[in-house]
């Protein structure tokens, strides 16, 4: 029991105040013997509920032993400046760049928005020659805009693989390097 009270008093006593962060955080360290090794442990309180979001980077570093020395409050009043500099230039190029997809819209301007449609699918098919036996098959190509009829499709798959003497699957009687695609 001596000893906890002894580690409880020592945990506050041996303790030395490092810093404040802006939102009232307050940071500690101590050293500590563990192992018979000097270690120094660093902790924060904080000022209202405990919310690790609420600490910013330099803090969490030191925090982690990343950094050897606390920040200081000239060194986190810069970061500060630095960091509303970038969110007023971000600020000003989404304004910019509103501003300029504005104007090439009025001027009739297609603007990619990083977004891609699907392709086009009938000029992808009519790029392909349809086998057939006839001109009836590319007359109907030419009156649907390339697209052949299902039934007529299914019938010619029908027919070609009643035609065909080739094992086809992957069964026993399937013959590596003679299958052929279906046309």
């Amino acid at each position: 029991m001596r000893r906890l009270l002894g580690k409880i008093s020592g945990l506050f006593s041996n303790r030395s105040k490092v810093g404040i962060d802006k939102a009232g955080n307050k940071y500690f360290t101590r050293n500590e013997e563990v192992d018979g090794v000097m270690k120094e442990k660093r902790w924060v309180i904080f000022k209202k509920e405990e919310d690790p979001t609420s600490i910013p980077v330099e803090w969490i570093c030191w925090l982690n032993g990343q950094r050897k020395k606390a920040p200081t409050p000239e060194e986190m009043m810069e970061l500060e400046a630095r960091r509303e500099r970038v969110r007023q230039n971000v600020a000003l190029l989404k304004k910019e760049e509103q501003e300029r997809v504005a104007k090439e819209g009025t001027k009739g301007k297609r603007v990619s928005t990083g977004k891609t449609s699907g392709p086009d699918l009938k000029s992808f098919i009519q790029q392909f020659s349809v086998p057939s036996e006839g001109n009836d098959v590319e007359e109907s190509s030419s009156t649907t805009g390339g697209l052949r009829n299902p039934q007529e499709s299914l019938a010619e798959k029908t027919k070609d693989q009643s035609e065909s003497s080739e094992a086809t699957g992957s069964g026993a009687s399937f013959r590596p390097g003679t299958w052929q695609p279906p046309t």
